[in-house]
């Protein structure tokens, strides 16, 4: 995998964020992959709503977004389009990636699966001006900061390439998100980050009830926090996620 982008493939256009996006398309087009099957990816055509490119073999589609950091938002598209999206579950998975302006090295690739976008990531912004090209045009950013580190998968890290084989694993074992609904997959998306972050193999009960506050703040119509949680952990352990050792204890699978 070549960790490079192309700066000659931009010679005709004179737009930086047009440059970016031949280079950065092209790049991926070589070098990435179906993060569920591992086949190889196609472009779409151009203008389509959301997604960028489509596995040749089992048909996911993606999106590319380009930076130059690495922060807790994504600049994304149509606001509206990004959330009907979600509503109609056909979101695509999101390929994030990070270089260096000045060698034009590419420093990180992301793969955020789709099954971990929800609508309360999507954050709306301001419509365009009235004086500009687009006037009331309005976009949005991800806020993947609320994704748990499951949900990133890191085929490039800080210039270092991940087994392919354990991406697509990764991808594949949180596939069962994928099958409920959006208000269901928020909760177990929010309760598998804040297992993730206690940084421990092993948890308990008492550890889980310790983000009742952030998920109250996440889900303010829920007045039953502590047994949602408890009702989150049984459907995780279902799902083999987590494992129950004994009464009020579990380990990460």
């Amino acid at each position: 995998m070549l960790l490079t982008l192309n700066p000659a493939l931009a010679q005709n256009y004179k737009s930086a964020s047009q440059k970016i996006r031949v280079m950065s398309e092209t790049w991926l087009l070589q070098n990435a992959y179906c993060v569920k099957c591992g086949n190889v990816l196609i472009k779409t055509t151009n203008n389509t709503k959301v997604e960028d490119f489509y596995c040749s073999k089992c048909n996911e589609q993606f999106e590319l977004k380009t930076g130059k950091d690495i922060g807790n938002q994504i600049t994304d598209g149509a606001y509206s389009a990004m959330i009907e999206k979600i509503q109609n579950n056909t979101v695509p998975n999101f390929f994030y990636l990070n270089y260096s302006p000045e060698s034009y090295n590419i420093n990180n690739l992301i793969a955020i699966p789709k099954h971990y976008f929800t609508q309360n990531l999507i954050i709306k912004r301001k419509p365009l001006s009235n004086n500009a090209k687009r006037a009331g045009w309005i976009g949005c950013n991800i806020n993947i900061s609320n994704i748990p580190e499951s949900g990133k998968l890191y085929i490039i890290k800080n210039g270092i390439i991940a087994q392919k084989n354990k991406i697509i694993t990764n991808f594949n074992k949180m596939l069962f998100l994928t099958k409920e609904k959006e208000y269901s997959r928020s909760w177990l998306i929010d309760i598998i980050k804040c297992i993730e972050s206690l940084n421990k193999k092993y948890f308990t009960l008492e550890e889980a009830y310790c983000f009742e506050n952030y998920l109250k703040e996440r889900h303010p119509l829920n007045n039953n926090i502590r047994p949602k949680i408890r009702q989150q952990l049984q459907i995780l352990r279902d799902k083999g996620y987590i494992g129950f050792i004994k009464r009020g204890q579990y380990k990460i699978l």
